[in-house]
């Protein structure tokens, strides 16, 4: 079969303890890899506030697969959300090309900035060295 490129959200119960919220995950990632898929990244956002409620829920622990997969596979994924009451609400997307190269574009982006904040001397490190020069002086 021909292999595509999905994204799937998950918005998990935050109220679980995290080796819950690991276990949903890595279920998760099994299923994924049992049925032929493979797991290009995973990011979890952790826990957020909800914009409103949401299975009287006002936290969620958010997580992202990006996965190359046969289309069969998101059925079944799908299938597991819907029976896992720990899982609040899921989106399963397939990536085009571009949206794709706009994943790396943005990622590249990011890792530009965190290069360039790095090296920017922070307030606190700058207030210890006062600190240090003025007792230098007394």
């Amino acid at each position: 079969m021909n292999e595509r490129t999905y994204e799937s959200a998950v918005l998990i119960n935050a109220a679980l303890e995290d080796d819950q919220i690991e276990s949903i995950l890595s279920k998760i990632q099994e299923t994924i890899t049992s049925g032929g898929g493979n797991i290009r990244e995973i990011e979890n956002w952790g826990r957020k506030r909800l914009a409103y409620v949401v299975k009287k829920n006002k936290i969620g622990y958010y997580a992202i697969f990006r996965f190359d997969a046969p289309p069969n596979l998101v059925s079944r994924l799908e299938r597991q959300y819907q029976l896992d009451e720990n899982i609040l609400r899921y989106i399963n997307l397939k990536l085009s090309g571009d949206a794709l190269a706009q994943i790396e574009k943005d990622k590249k982006e990011v890792s530009e900035i965190v290069e360039i904040e790095e090296r920017i001397p922070t307030p606190d490190n700058s207030a210890e060295e006062l600190t240090e020069d003025d007792s230098e002086k007394k």
